[in-house]
């Protein structure tokens, strides 16, 4: 085996993954917050309903709960972490630590989404959620910086599918879209609520020409991808993991994509893949059998996210992780992703061109580099060059 076929066959390493430059684009905050911040934020509002007090017991109680194979079941954790986040000062605080703890995971750019339909039974306006929890993905960028670790946030707006407020949250995105909100989202139970509820949001959001993405193809199937995509104009499928129902692959390995399929392919519709998560609700038995290495091998526009770090135990480092155990991986792959990401951002174009040339790839050419210093240099008594 030759030097140059070692360097391409290598796995990488854990240390490796953690330092690799990573892009996330579908992370809901209600869903990643720390334990321990669940049960402080709790006392201080007098919330008694928690399952547990104890941090530790508490974090398993949100995996064993979400790990159920029901959409609808994993939803109901939710409830918890909504309760706690009702003040301004639990926004600050918990999307200050979101951007902490995924700047320390490697994430130099993040989407992170909520609904702040969800966050204003303490007397919050919509205006003051929006406003608090800009202030703490600032808080979180600034404390990252200080640390020596570079992340951007911005802000997904969500307005939830089974209520009626699509087109005020579209509309509250498009106001604050110069402030830190970069797009607009649906969320919330699939089955029975189709995106088409929404049109309204969805045009006005367009003719401001405007970005969103929808919840769509995870619990429910093709219809709800192609009403997502034909009807309502997505930048991206939030999951679209259901695709892989419009894909079929022969006994004899080749593959036929239906025309759906092959729609989503050709026109590079960005899918927010959460593999952890769509493990924990059925929409895929394991990592390995998870549809994103088919798509990756078909070079759909595949991208890692993590969706609920709290409910599903994850981040991006074990999100790719299990990828690489699963499908054998190479840092190219996990750079293919990443740079797959960032295309598919809701930044500006120049913007997202200059993470990818100057951030993302230099730090993959890095870590790609490393085996070539992994000999140890002699330090005395005798030299590299002798004779």
């Amino acid at each position: 085996m030759t030097s140059q076929t070692a360097r391409q066959g290598n796995t990488p390493s854990s240390d490796q993954i953690l330092r690799a430059p990573k892009v996330l684009l579908h992370d809901h905050l209600d869903g990643g917050l720390r334990p321990a911040t669940v049960v402080e934020l709790a006392h201080e509002a007098g919330y008694g309903e928690l399952p547990d007090t104890d941090p530790d017991k508490l974090g398993l109680w949100f995996r064993e709960a979400a790990d159920s194979g029901s959409l609808e079941r994993y939803l109901e954790t939710f409830s918890h972490t909504v309760a706690v986040m009702q003040t301004r000062d639990a926004l600050v605080r918990v999307a200050r630590e979101a951007t902490e703890d995924l700047a320390r995971d490697g994430v130099v750019y993040a989407e992170i989404r909520y609904a702040p339909e969800q966050h204003l039974t303490a007397g919050l306006a919509l205006e003051d959620v929006v406003e608090a929890v800009d202030e703490g993905f600032r808080q979180g960028e600034r404390l990252a910086l200080a640390a020596g670790r570079r992340i951007r946030v911005g802000a997904l707006l969500t307005a939830m599918r089974h209520a009626a407020r699509s087109l005020e949250i579209a509309e509250l995105a498009d106001r604050y879209r110069d402030s830190g909100v970069v797009g607009f989202d649906i969320a919330g139970a699939e089955a029975g609520y189709p995106p088409t509820r929404h049109l309204d949001a969805f045009e006005f959001l367009k003719r401001a020409n405007n970005h969103f993405t929808i919840h769509a193809g995870e619990a429910f199937g093709l219809p709800s991808i192609w009403q997502a995509l034909q009807w309502c104009g997505a930048d991206r499928l939030g999951h679209g993991v259901r695709i892989i129902d419009d894909i079929t692959v022969r006994e004899d390995g080749t593959v036929e994509l239906g025309r759906l399929a092959s729609y989503v392919r050709d026109k590079r519709v960005p899918l927010e893949l959460c593999p952890s998560s769509n493990l924990q609700t059925g929409a895929a038995a394991s990592y390995a059998e998870h549809p994103i290495g088919l798509l990756r091998r078909l070079h759909f526009r595949a991208t890692v996210n993590t969706d609920n770090r709290l409910m599903s135990h994850t981040s991006m480092s074990r999100e790719f992780e299990h990828l690489v155990d699963a499908f054998g991986y190479t840092l190219d792959d996990l750079q293919w992703f990443t740079v797959n990401g960032m295309k598919s951002a809701f930044i500006p174009f120049d913007e997202r061109l200059a993470m990818i040339n100057d951030v993302i790839k230099p730090g993959y050419a890095t870590l790609k580099s490393e085996w070539l210093f992994t000999r140890t240099v002699p330090t005395s008594g005798s030299s590299a060059f002798e004779g």
